[in-house]
């Protein structure tokens, strides 16, 4: 595909522990095909995968699930 088939849309960037990045893309492809690609930076290492809307969800799930599991109790 050229330049002029995709859109990409920068969402978000998370710095994370130790020094960890993460940015989130929303990526049309202007077929219909729309992808979160996900660039994960440690050190020099780089990661990018590109998933679609149902595994993003399930991912955002899981996530939040385990976040909600391990969050420190609020004093009160």
């Amino acid at each position: 595909m050229t330049e002029d088939q995709v859109t990409v849309s920068e969402i978000r960037e998370h710095e994370l522990p130790f020094g960890r990045r993460v940015r989130l893309l929303d990526v049309d492809y202007h077929n219909g095909l729309h992808m979160l690609r996900m660039i994960w930076r440690e050190g020099k290492r780089i990661t990018q995968i590109e998933i679609d809307p149902a595994s993003a969800a399930a991912l955002g799930d899981d996530i939040r699930a385990w976040a909600e599991t391990h969050a420190p109790e609020s004093e009160g």
